[in-house]
């Protein structure tokens, strides 16, 4: 059951223009830097911002909409991807075709696939490796 393999949002993804600004703006409110990297693939700055168990994915695209609306996609953390991915499938929830993606963030790696919602929102299923 898909239900079982979902432990909870991981994070929310927002994309930014101005990465540095963006850090400096949430950690008035108290977040902390967790993670900073680069997504080589996409030439993008990342930083994860953690308050507690709420974190926030920002990275810098240089197409942020800065508008109403800016969140990009919302991350569940997963026990088993691989499963995750299989159950999505059977259940056709899958519209986007997407694959399983790896990225050399955290200490070894992130597994991730991405599908739509019926409103267009991104919906991310995440395991850290």
């Amino acid at each position: 059951m898909l239900r079982e393999q979902l432990n909870g949002i991981q994070h929310v993804g927002i994309p930014t223009n101005d990465i540095e600004a963006t850090i400096e703006f949430y950690g008035k409110l108290g977040f902390e830097v967790a993670l900073q990297t680069v997504n080589e693939e996409a030439n993008e700055k990342v930083s994860f911002l953690k308050l507690n168990n709420l974190v926030i994915e920002t990275y810098e695209n240089k197409a942020a909409k800065m508008e109403s609306g800016a969140i990009d996609h919302v991350a569940i953390d997963v026990k088993d991807i691989e499963k995750v991915y299989e159950l999505i499938n059977q259940a056709d929830l899958n519209t986007t075709r997407d694959i399983i993606h790896f990225l050399p963030f955290w200490e070894n790696g992130v597994r991730f696939f991405t599908i739509e919602g019926p409103n267009k929102e991104k919906i991310e299923f995440s395991q850290y490796l």
